[in-house]
């Protein structure tokens, strides 16, 4: 296939110019010295014939006439060297920044995939909450809370987790901010009795004007969900169930971030020799790390893009090519900013020569 096929990769373009480079030097160099040779001899003519006067003088003539021809081709030689050297100099310029702009492109483009992904996985999250948000028995336990009623919404919340695996655990929360149900009382015992009421996503939850709206929160550490990192969303529980009903409470469900955002990054294709110089990330709308492909600084660190790399693009920094793109939303989820971004160190000669070989 073309893809494998080492001789079609960009940078055979570099390889070829410098190889280029290296042979005429080489073969420029090789006829200089050879006419080096040829002057060395006609001057040892002319030498003899001079020696020899008059029957020389025949000799002299044709030595004196090479002389000439090998300084036309040294002129030659020399002429060749310096527009050669330019033009395979001017060819290395512009074969490297096509390259550079292939790996770019190609990391941009694999950047974007890596983020669309996310919004489709996230937008189906928008979807559940909303959805669940109407069930009869989440809607009953907020609107005739009883201990019953606190039971039968947890066994239909854990049906619903057993269903979703994507999920840590599914709240319903009374219009006081109470956790009056979980879908897991029994894995995280901490959810029971807890106040959300100083949450952000309970309190915009609150505020939604339909039950069109969800709530959709940056990725934090849940501590009564064992400190585990989960991606919230959030809408209001509304009388009846209907749409424009009185809000009653607010169900959260809390989508579990790490594996699934590892698989997201995990799994940008990327050739065995690309992933071990490069590192794909999904940052949120100030830079924080989210999730990366080495599980380095995740929820701490703080990646920087340029000031002006925004929207979809790429740029190089000393031996870095760094590819991002913004995320644009899916359907009616319109995203919280975040890019996808992946640096990837140039490959050295050793490893260039062996992808190659290979």
């Amino acid at each position: 296939m073309a893809e494998s096929d080492g001789s079609l990769v960009p940078e055979r373009i570099l390889e070829l110019s410098e190889r280029l480079s290296s042979v005429a030097g080489a073969k420029i160099g090789e006829i200089s010295s050879i006419n080096r040779e040829a002057k060395m001899l006609a001057i040892n003519a002319l030498i003899t014939a001079a020696r020899a006067g008059e029957a020389g003088r025949g000799f002299a003539i044709v030595s004196e006439e090479f002389k000439r021809i090998s300084q036309e081709i040294d002129e030659v030689a020399q002429a060749l060297e310096s527009q050669v050297r330019a033009d395979l100099q001017e060819l290395s310029l512009v074969g490297g920044a096509i390259l550079s702009h292939l790996r770019g492109q190609r990391l941009a483009d694999l950047a974007l995939n890596a983020i669309e992904i996310i919004d489709r996985n996230l937008y189906e999250r928008t979807c559940d909450v909303r959805w669940w948000a109407t069930d009869s028995a989440v809607v009953a336990a907020v609107a005739e809370p009883t201990p019953e009623g606190a039971r039968h919404a947890s066994s239909r919340l854990k049906v619903i987790l057993d269903a979703y695996t994507v999920y840590l655990d599914l709240w319903i929360c009374d219009a006081a901010g109470h956790v009056v149900a979980t879908g897991r009382p029994q894995v995280y015992p901490a959810t029971q009795g807890l106040s959300v009421a100083g949450a952000g996503w309970f309190q915009q939850a609150m505020k939604t004007a339909s039950g069109d709206e969800f709530v959709a929160w940056d990725i934090e550490r849940a501590p009564a969900l064992n400190n585990a990192p989960v991606a919230t969303y959030a809408t209001a529980i509304r009388q009846d169930g209907l749409s424009d009903g009185k809000v009653i409470g607010v169900l959260g469900i809390h989508f579990d971030w790490k594996p699934q955002a590892q698989a997201v990054v995990d799994g940008v294709r990327l050739t065995d020799e690309e992933r071990a110089r490069s590192r794909v990330l999904l940052l949120d709308h100030a830079g924080r790390v989210l999730a990366s492909s080495d599980q380095r600084g995740e929820l701490d660190e703080t990646f920087r893009l340029l000031a002006n790399a925004v929207g979809m693009g790429s740029y190089a920094t000393e031996q870095v090519t760094v590819g991002y793109a913004l995320t644009p939303g899916y359907e009616t989820y319109r995203g919280l900013g975040w890019y996808g971004a992946i640096t990837q160190r140039e490959p050295d000669a050793a490893s260039s020569a062996a992808s190659q070989a290979a």
